[in-house]
């Protein structure tokens, strides 16, 4: 897999957890904690790949 697929990958999984994220109303629940672990991951790859993060994240953790 190139890097160029590796990163669209990323970066439409970063804004599909982002998603789940906005969705689970409960902040302190296991699913949402593992979820931002995963947003967390997600967001140190793309940053060391140069991605700039200001427009897709809607997070802001």
């Amino acid at each position: 897999m190139s890097e160029k697929e590796m990163l669209k990958i990323s970066v439409e999984e970063f804004s599909r957890v982002q998603r789940y994220m906005v969705l689970i109303a409960d902040k302190e629940s296991e699913a949402y904690q593992a979820i931002k672990e995963r947003y967390m991951d997600l967001k140190v790859i793309l940053t060391a790949s140069g991605i700039n993060l200001t427009e897709i994240d809607r997070i802001k953790e």
